[in-house]
């Protein structure tokens, strides 16, 4: 009699969508942003572990990093409220909240 082969693992099961932080889309993928960047956090003394992040879809964390330094996004924009509040930003929110999920941004 031939044996059986155990249930394979593999692929891994997908999973659920998450939401982005700023935009609030669903997406396939999530990157942790650091509020306060990690270069910026180490000269206050903090270990990378310990400051706080949010999760973004990429093409909003691009956006982010493309637009803000790090020593800018340390000062003015710690949190998401701030970040929002920004004239840019919130354009750049507005039209992404229509584009779907899938679609390839490109951001400059």
């Amino acid at each position: 009699m031939a044996r059986r082969r155990a249930e394979s693992a593999w692929p891994p099961p997908p999973r659920p969508p998450g939401r982005c932080a700023l935009c609030g889309r669903e997406v396939p993928q999530l990157t942790e942003h650091h509020l306060l960047p990690r270069s910026q956090g180490r000269r206050q003394g903090l270990k990378a572990a310990e400051l706080p992040t949010a999760p973004l879809c990429p093409a909003c964390h691009k956006f982010l990093h493309r637009t803000f330094t790090n020593a800018e996004l340390a000062r003015d924009y710690a949190d998401l409220d701030a970040l929002r509040a920004h004239e840019d930003v919130a354009r750049f929110v507005a039209w992404i909240r229509k584009q779907p999920a899938t679609r390839a941004v490109r951001v400059r």
